[in-house]
């Protein structure tokens, strides 16, 4: 089953790039957003299994914040894509949880490599907390 991802990214040539290199890995594009709002509407829509996220994105969001906000409301993973590694974009990217963080330029099996260690990353994450979160089972009557 290919993994469904959407593009959260404003610059309109990175974005076509980075589409056309994910379905050479054979992923599926769900999508691409320009903005917070557009990338939250998106993921609300098209429950893809991961987004990748441009840090620097236009509107009142930034990609920190609207990562936060999906992760709070659908619990999709996000993979931070930046061309920023000053130490305050770091640590608000850190706090804010991020299953991956790219620097670009970042090569092909890079993107692929944090992709993959992404899902199963979170598929891990799900099934731990769904464990912690059942009740436990009730002992047979004796």
């Amino acid at each position: 089953m290919k993994r469904r991802i959407l593009i959260v990214e404003d610059e309109a040539v990175t974005s076509v790039m980075l589409e056309k290199t994910l379905k050479e890995l054979g992923y599926e594009v769900v999508g691409s957003a320009f903005d917070g709002h557009e990338a939250i509407e998106q993921a609300r829509e098209k429950k893809p299994d991961i987004i990748l996220m441009d840090i620097r994105i236009q509107g009142e969001m930034d990609g920190i914040e609207t990562a936060k906000q999906i992760y709070q409301q659908y619990h999709i993973p996000v993979i931070y894509l930046t061309a920023h590694s000053d130490d305050d974009t770091i640590r608000r990217a850190v706090e804010s949880g991020p299953f991956g963080y790219l620097i670009k330029p970042f090569k092909e099996r890079e993107l692929y490599s944090n992709i993959e260690m992404v899902a199963h990353k979170h598929k891990l994450y799900q099934t731990t907390t769904r464990q912690r979160e059942s009740p436990p089972a009730e002992k047979p009557p004796e």
